[in-house]
């Protein structure tokens, strides 16, 4: 999306319901020298399958990291003020729509990849896709992204992505981003869930990824902060401003393919059937429990 890295904090859901902490996450990605802030506009409804929601308190009570519609507007306002991009990820096809009229970009993440309604509905906007990549095969990859260019879509970035929440640097295989930039032709990043500033800077520095995204929290009190994904400003800060150091440890095998830290949830990732979550097989075997 840029000749340097163009770096995007994702809010994901340590909003916690607030506008006044989602203005939050505008304002020190702003003062942190971030490029763009993501949210996610979900509805649980149209996210899990009713086998899944109907069994599981856990995968209901995530209605309460909902982003309400009402806040799009006040945070794109926002986001113009502070002269930083606003994305935010669609997880149902209705929010496309919803979406379309205050963001710059889309988002579409890794369990959606194989929903190809999906890709095709950002697509046809005309604006650009960032689409994460975590648990796809390489051939899972190529498939996405020309379904979004036979769709007309007209740009598209692509992120490396690792699945785990956190990911151990041993298994992020960043040489996978060469992989995918030389099967699909397309800008290639890194969607980072390790929370280590040597594999972002040898993200940057070897494998020159176009794009950095990761998930910020603002003050440790978020709901997704004690997963261990999430930077604090402070961390992440020195990154963004360019002072990295390198380390080797991380480049894997360069193949584009389910690490050993995502294999388990690929069958979770959405049907391409009707975008809902997880796969048809494992729902007949909910079915069952």
């Amino acid at each position: 999306m840029a000749s340097r890295t163009f770096f995007i904090s994702e809010a994901s859901s340590n909003h916690a319901r607030s506008l006044e902490r989602c203005l939050s996450f505008v304002d020190v990605s702003a003062d942190i020298g971030c490029d763009a802030v993501k949210f996610q506009l979900f509805r649980v409804a149209d996210l899990f399958a009713p086998e899944i929601l109907e069994r599981s308190e856990t995968h209901r009570e995530r209605a309460k990291w909902e982003l309400p519609e009402e806040f799009l507007a006040p945070i794109a306002a926002r986001c113009r003020e502070r002269e930083i991009k606003f994305s935010c990820t669609p997880f149902f096809l209705e929010a496309v729509d919803i979406l379309n009229p205050h963001v710059d970009f889309f988002k579409i993440a890794s369990y959606e990849l194989p929903w190809a309604g999906l890709i095709e509905a950002c697509a046809k906007t005309g604006k650009p896709l960032v689409l994460s990549t975590g648990m796809a095969t390489l051939a899972e990859v190529i498939h996405a992204a020309e379904v979004f260019r036979k769709a007309g879509g007209r740009e598209l970035t692509l992120l490396h992505c690792v699945s785990g929440y956190p990911v151990a640097p041993e298994f992020c295989n960043l040489g996978a981003i060469e992989a995918i930039r030389n099967a699909t032709g397309y800008p290639v990043g890194w969607s980072d869930h390790s929370r280590d500033p040597a594999v972002v800077g040898r993200a940057i520095d070897r494998w020159r990824a176009s794009t950095v995204e990761f998930h910020l929290d603002l003050d440790a009190e978020g709901a997704e902060y004690q997963t261990g994904h999430c930077w604090l400003p402070d961390e992440i800060a020195p990154l963004i401003a360019g002072r990295r150091r390198l380390e080797v440890g991380v480049d894997g095998t360069g193949i584009k393919e389910p690490t050993e830290a995502e294999r388990a949830d690929r069958p979770w990732r959405a049907d391409p059937s009707d975008g809902l979550r997880p796969t048809l097989q494992v729902r007949e075997e909910w079915r069952k429990k």
